[in-house]
């Protein structure tokens, strides 16, 4: 596979701490962010990012009727412009799910959402996906195919496309996403910025439109560690309405991290040799820092990603979208349409068979948990452009799922971290897991490896895991 880079990779706006602090301070204003907003993405036009956007002048009232709340220089996020995935409900805006025949206009705005606003965030627009959020390549769209940022032809990944771009080209410091089998994850991966993929429940799920109920996320893209911080301090919560709804874990205590680090030969590129040499300069950073780490054997967290679509809950999309499929087939991108219709060849003891063998696989890892704290690995093997995924959809989808499809399968947190190029221009991300409930501990590593200051000790600080450009020769 060749790749010729076209791109520059990510351009950050202003971070959510800067925004907050101009507004606090009168060095700017709500409006004159919002005004910078609209001037990005009126720029770049029609390019996949966004399905809809809220126009100038509403944006512009939006962010006057914040500027004029009692006590609005207080809030967390005051006038934070953010990008919503077009999947969750906003209320009075279409949810489209990149599905015009589905559309329907929200009557009320998901609670993760009204989190966000009534903490003084400045709504801008719904961000682009892969039809019904089914899958990882952003491809799979009757809107226009949206791209990475480091190249023309590179896919942005999916589902959450929009979401990451967004970030990326610095139009907006965060996004609300989602994740079930790494949309969260991947597109930030392939856009080189964080996507924060919590654990299920923890932010409510309630005016989200699901793929797979039992598995969705509410996820967070951001440009860095504090930003995901400071979001996900507003967004989580409990909410009665939600029946998977959980409290958030403890805060990271301070203790030694104990990073798990899979046996090298269960590491997959894919014949990416560029992209396996950046990955094994990382470990080796890792290895020479202070950290304790543990070989992990891979075998059971991957046997329980090949459960995801080669087992019974591709079924569960049906449950919100088996209707619709019967009524209007022809409304719906012929790759999803072939998936959806793949889940009614299951049965119940096909799905009873496999939450079986699903709980015998969590029990494996459970165990592994005694040993490790957090797990480290690709968050991509390696990476496409939009000609090689049209050509070979499901393929290609599975090469990318191939780290993270088994994510909430067995109940992890995770996030992707960015951490440079390959040596031939791609970007490069390794992903951080833990088990349910270890939020803080992931984001503490997840900060590490990128060298940002944190409210605890640093335990990579010996030698720093910044991101740089690695080469063959590093490994060698």
């Amino acid at each position: 596979m060749t790749f010729s880079a076209c791109g520059t990779g990510p351009v950050l706006g202003p971070s959510v701490a800067e925004i907050v602090d101009s507004h606090a301070s009168g060095s700017g204003s709500p409006v004159k962010t919002a005004m910078r907003v609209a001037d990005a993405i009126e720029a770049r036009g029609d390019d996949g990012t966004w399905i809809s956007v809220v126009p100038r002048d509403r944006l512009l009232a939006a962010a006057r009727e914040i500027e004029a709340r009692p006590g609005a220089r207080a809030l967390p996020l005051y006038g934070v412009p953010f990008g919503v995935k077009d999947s969750i409900d906003v209320a009075g805006v279409p949810t489209t799910l990149a599905c015009p025949d589905f559309a329907y206009t929200a009557e009320e705005t998901a609670p993760a959402v009204a989190r966000l606003l009534a903490a003084g965030a400045l709504y801008v627009g719904k961000t682009s996906l892969d039809q019904f959020a089914t899958g990882l390549n952003g491809t799979r769209t009757p809107y226009p195919i949206p791209r990475s940022v480091y190249g023309d032809n590179m896919i942005s990944g999916g589902s959450s496309s929009g979401s990451a771009l967004a970030v990326a080209l610095g139009q907006v410091p965060f996004c609300v996403a989602t994740d079930t089998a790494g949309s969260g994850r991947v597109p930030a991966a392939l856009n080189g910025v964080v996507g924060f993929k919590p654990s299920r429940g923890v932010i409510s799920t309630v005016g989200l439109v699901p793929a797979c109920k039992s598995l969705d996320c509410i996820t967070v893209m951001a440009g860095c560690i504090e930003d995901v911080d400071r979001t996900f301090d507003v967004l989580a919560g409990l909410d009665d309405n939600d029946s998977w709804s959980r409290s958030r874990g403890p805060s990271y205590g301070g203790t030694p991290i104990r990073i798990g680090l899979p046996d090298a030969t269960d590491l997959e590129f894919f014949g990416d040799e560029s992209m396996a040499a950046a990955h094994f300069a990382i470990r080796k950073k890792i290895l020479r820092s202070a950290a304790t780490t543990v070989a992990v054997g891979l075998g059971p967290f991957l046997d329980a990603g090949a459960l995801l679509y080669q087992g019974p809950w591709v079924a569960e999309r049906l449950v919100e979208f088996a209707d619709f499929l019967a009524a209007q087939p022809d409304s719906i991108h012929p790759v999803v349409r072939d998936i959806l219709r793949s889940g009614e060849k299951y049965t119940a003891v096909d799905a009873f068979r496999a939450q079986q063998r699903l709980q015998e696989l969590r029990a494996e890892v459970g165990r592994g948990w005694r040993d490790m704290d957090v797990l480290v690995l690709p968050t991509i093997g390696t990476t496409f452009t939009v000609d090689e995924v049209l050509a070979r959809p499901i393929e290609c989808n599975t090469v990318l799922g191939h780290y993270t499809h088994f994510g909430n399968l067995l109940d992890l947190v995770g996030v992707a971290v960015p951490m440079g190029l390959t040596a031939d221009g791609r970007p490069v991300s390794v992903m951080v897991l833990g088990p349910a409930l270890s939020d803080d501990t992931v984001l503490q590593v997840a900060a590490q490896l990128l060298d940002e200051p944190r409210s605890h000790s640093d335990e990579l600080a010996h030698e720093p895991l910044s991101q740089s450009t690695y080469t063959l020769e590093e490994q060698l």
